[in-house]
């Protein structure tokens, strides 16, 4: 129906697996709507779990990659080298049922362009993609895919039964789709291992607004986490997966505790989701206790925006986190891009990176001033990471020279500039 002729576009709709709460993709789309609708057009979203305005907003619970159904028939496709007929039957049910969901958001909306938020690049729900697939080949529905991780990047996905699936629609080969990816490794892979074209639009911060001064809200959030006004807090801004490296975090606050003895140290976890298993969360656990290390993991008090909970204590925002946090460690063994990097230097705060290899290739060459790890710490980098904590002038220095950069390279300016460059085949705003 979208073939017919050319169209105007004005909404936009957002689809993806979960867009909800303060994960890198859900962030990146709030990011993309708001520039999207400075530039007049209006954005609608389409996922399995959504914390986005209800009005704009449609919800098909097999979306998700959570929802049990979806979660079972992830297992049985992957780990193994075949799949059984009762999968496949499995698979194109939800497939339909997915798309039905697909083709009532359109409508409801009158959606002009599709923007699919990874949910064609890494497989967490095979079925969701499929029925994205079948949907764009079905009506040309102008779209762009949105991809942050690949099935190639992840060593979960590496054994399947299903990858001719895999292979057509992860992500697919639609005439009507631009793909965007974040960083020039993936744009590389995408046209080696698919013969697929792209443009790189890295992640970035609203560096135009300044950030929130730390009012009396966020300052009880120290007292109500526990931790002391004198205490040295380190933030991990990160979920608790292995790829994060936090227990490199972990021993960094172990030997900074064995150096700073006349102050506390406290690392702080702030996102407690564990979308990979539960096996690396009691690593954490376990070395942090082995190590006598003051980690702060409270998931019940930090959330995407700042709220009481049901018990009425206050609930804070991850600004919040930022704006009490002493340093940043960011010791990820890899990474798509690195919003938390943008945050930090967003914030103001110095960091400890490790040198993941889109850091070396996207990050490092702009010149930002940090702490920097080569895959384990040492006692320079302990001795760096001291020195950016005690030494006002010095950290001074780093942070704003840190926040021109991120507002030259990695700012809304940039990220219009480059959609602008996306949509250029699909419309404009009438």
């Amino acid at each position: 129906m979208y073939l017919t002729k050319a169209r105007e576009i004005r909404r936009v709709g957002f689809v993806s697996t979960r867009i909800s709460g303060s994960d890198g993709v859900s962030l990146e789309i709030e990011k993309w709507a708001a520039v999207l609708e400075r530039m007049g057009y209006e954005c609608h979203y389409c996922a399995g779990v959504s914390d986005r305005p209800t009005a704009r907003s449609t919800v098909v619970a097999e979306a998700f990659f959570g929802h049990p159904e979806i979660a079972a028939l992830q297992a049985l496709c992957f780990g193994r080298t075949h799949r059984d007929e009762s999968t496949t039957g499995e698979l194109h049910r939800l497939r339909l049922l997915i798309k039905k969901g697909l083709y009532d958001f359109v409508e409801r909306f009158s959606i002009d362009l599709v923007i699919v938020e990874n949910a064609l690049a890494i497989p967490m729900n095979v079925a969701l993609g499929l029925a994205l697939t079948e949907f764009l080949a079905e009506t040309g529905m102008p779209a762009i895919g949105h991809h942050h991780d690949f099935s190639w990047e992840r060593q979960r996905f590496t054994m399947s039964g299903i990858e001719d699936i895999i292979t057509s629609s992860f992500p697919p080969r639609v005439h009507s789709m631009n793909h965007v990816v974040i960083n020039t490794e993936a744009r590389q892979q995408l046209c080696f291992r698919r013969g697929l074209s792209s443009i790189v639009i890295p992640n970035v911060f609203d560096f135009e607004a300044p950030p929130p001064p730390l009012d009396d809200y966020a300052r009880n959030l120290r007292a109500d986490l526990g931790i002391g006004e004198s205490d040295i807090l380190l933030l991990q801004p990160t979920r608790i997966v292995a790829r994060k490296g936090i227990e490199h975090a972990i021993e960094l606050a172990g030997r900074l505790s064995s150096s700073m003895s006349d102050r506390k140290i406290r690392l702080l976890v702030s996102h407690p989701e564990r979308d990979e298993g539960s096996d690396y969360f009691h690593r954490v656990i376990d070395y942090a206790r082995y190590l006598e290390v003051d980690l702060v993991i409270a998931p019940e008090r930090i959330a995407r925006d700042r709220g009481i909970a049901n018990d009425g204590r206050r609930v804070y925002s991850l600004a919040d986190c930022y704006l009490n946090a002493d340093f940043v460690t960011y010791p990820s063994s890899y990474e798509g891009f690195g919003n938390a990097f943008l945050e930090a230097v967003y914030y103001r705060k110095p960091i400890l990176v490790n040198r993941y290899s889109i850091f070396e290739s996207d990050i490092e060459p702009v010149g930002f001033k940090v702490a920097l790890m080569d895959s384990f710490v040492t006692p320079e980098v302990i001795r760096h990471v001291r020195r950016l904590i005690e030494e006002a002038p010095l950290r001074e220095e780093a942070v704003s020279a840190n926040f021109e950069l991120g507002r030259r390279y990695f700012s809304y300016a940039l990220l219009e500039q480059r959609l602008r460059v996306a949509m250029m085949n699909f419309g404009v705003v009438g």
